[in-house]
């Protein structure tokens, strides 16, 4: 689904990224963690040809980002606000990106009463431009924009960030039913342990823009990655 090989970003003679080869096969839920000035958000502006490798490329269904753009048909994603169109309406913007997408009113109307309790009546027909919505209302406008369309995969970066605990854990149930029931290919970085290994199948640790971990997720995952972050020993939680 998704390879990259021998990928480098510099800026200015420093090297921000440096990752020989990874593959993420269709259908995983693949989490990033690391710590700020990781490389997280270099990753996936990377494989979304939003800025130009230094060296290196990715690939997306055979094919390579940066030569063509057949691949922006099967894939969503949301990294920051700019993603969203401030000026518009939640209403509007979802109506625009549908149209992009194909579908038409009654399709957009349909996919997106799956989010009701995901908006919490806060989103839709209020009248209030994106760009004045509260910045987890804007997230979540992103995040459910990102997944129009029936995207193959589904690039979030930070999708927890900005949520209230009770939002998060709605996402967690949305990401779990997309990928589970629509077998979707997630990428998502966060820096909330806890969120990543409880909806990530994979998890990869990114540091000083190498991998320096690449684990299936199992029942000790999340003591581990604590571990590895704060230097302390954990006991185990166990996952269902």
């Amino acid at each position: 689904m998704i390879q990259i090989t021998n990928l480098q970003k510099a800026y200015a003679g420093t090297t921000v990224l440096d990752i020989s080869e990874l593959t993420i096969q269709s259908g995983e839920v693949f989490g990033l963690v690391g710590n700020n000035g990781a490389g997280k958000t270099t990753l996936f502006s990377l494989i979304l040809d939003l800025i130009r490798a230094t060296k290196g490329k990715v690939i997306i269904n055979e094919i390579a980002v940066a030569k063509s753009e057949d691949w922006k048909s099967i894939t969503g994603a949301y990294i920051d606000e700019s993603f969203t169109i401030g000026y518009l309406t939640p209403d509007e913007y979802f109506n625009f990106i549908g149209e992009l997408r194909g579908m038409n009113a009654n399709d957009i109307a349909g996919f997106l009463s799956n989010f009701n309790e995901f908006f919490n009546d806060e989103i839709l027909g209020k009248k209030k431009f994106i760009r004045d919505l509260s910045k987890g209302n804007q997230k979540k406008v992103g995040v459910v924009g990102a997944l129009m369309g029936n995207p193959e995969i589904v690039i979030l970066d930070e999708p927890f960030a900005n949520l209230d605990p009770t939002s998060q854990f709605k996402l967690r149930k949305i990401i779990k039913e997309f990928a589970a029931g629509q077998g979707k290919t997630f990428l998502i970085s966060s820096h909330d342990l806890d969120h990543v290994t409880d909806v990530c199948s994979r998890i990869v640790i990114l540091q000083k823009g190498q991998i320096i971990r690449d684990v299936q997720k199992t029942n000790t995952t999340l003591a581990e990655l604590e571990e590895f972050f704060t230097g302390v020993k954990t006991e185990p939680h166990f996952l269902e």
